[in-house]
């Protein structure tokens, strides 16, 4: 059974946040077209690790995110060392050597980006694997945080309704970046975009989001009628973030696309992809939980010695 150290606990929640940070870092960079900011990594300039006075603000932005991306490694280095020295089972180990690897290919990636001039195929690229890597933190924050997901505690129907949920949550993210590929923020200013038309797509965009949305409210209808109470609480939680999600991508088309909102907006993406995590896995028991139950039935039952 795993023993959840507090040090555990806390370099598994550490891990899903500095993942969620970083999509907010990465996104100012971005943003404020500060991706060439840095012209050169891993130095930010010819000849300078740091930005100089001639980068501006731009190469600042561009160095604090990459120092944060540094942060970030470091933390998933210290998940992994410490679910192997807490012998944290083999299931949380391979998690966690999953995050670590893919925040290291993330960091050759974010070169590749700048080296490519912040072409917009490479930016989404880039963005896409940054919610597998939130994703992924939030499987293992739960395993850790929560325990090992057991038995099934709701019926098939309701499970298949949850995942076809998770399903469209993904088609969402999908498409929400070849929307942003064809417009003002795909990446650098000179850098050609995807050819799609950008009105267009934010209508394109927003049809699986409705159709999310809806499923949203069954699974809340489905989790208040039958299912663990922790699991209509985030079933409820993933409304609250996607009604919030909707109104902020209303808002930004209207009043054409303010960095701030775009920021925000893609904050939330992520933020909605690791409590849709959270509300698939509160479908299920905690089977490590339920190991200490089982063995004190058994010593009411004298199976095993007191």
């Amino acid at each position: 059974m795993l023993e959840r150290s507090r040090s555990l606990i806390i370099a598994a929640w550490a891990t899903l946040v500095s993942q969620i940070i970083i999509v907010g870092t990465g996104g100012a960079v971005r943003l404020t077209g500060s991706g060439l900011g840095c012209s050169e990594w891993p130095n930010c300039v010819p000849g300078s690790f740091t930005p100089v006075a001639a980068q501006g603000i731009h190469g600042i932005i561009e160095f604090g995110n990459r120092v944060w991306g540094g942060i970030v490694v470091a933390i998933a280095l210290v998940m992994l060392v410490l679910v192997i020295r807490k012998a944290a089972g083999r299931t949380n180990i391979v998690l966690a050597a999953i995050v670590l690897g893919l925040t290291l290919a993330q960091a050759l990636i974010g070169a590749v980006v700048v080296w490519m001039s912040l072409r917009p195929d490479t930016v989404g690229i880039h963005f896409i694997i940054s919610v597998v890597l939130v994703a992924v933190s939030a499987v293992l924050a739960w395993r850790i945080v929560v325990g090992t997901p057991g038995a099934r505690t709701a019926p098939r129907w309701q499970s298949a309704l949850v995942h076809s949920m998770t399903a469209v949550l993904a088609v969402v993210v999908f498409v929400g970046v070849l929307t942003t590929g064809s417009g003002p923020h795909a990446g650098d200013g000179g850098a050609a975009r995807n050819g799609l038309d950008p009105a267009i797509m934010q209508h394109v965009h927003s049809w699986p989001g409705y159709l999310l949305l809806a499923l949203i409210v069954a699974v809340v209808v489905a989790a208040a009628a039958r299912g663990p109470r922790r699991h209509l609480g985030w079933s409820l939680a993933l409304l609250g973030a996607v009604l919030v999600q909707i109104v902020v991508g209303i808002v930004q088309s209207r009043i054409g696309l303010p960095i701030g909102l775009v920021g925000i907006h893609m904050v939330l993406s992520v933020v909605a992809t690791a409590i849709a995590v959270a509300t698939v896995l509160s479908l299920r028991g905690t089977a490590d939980a339920a190991l200490p139950a089982a063995r004190d039935a058994a010593v009411v039952q004298g199976r095993v010695d007191a």
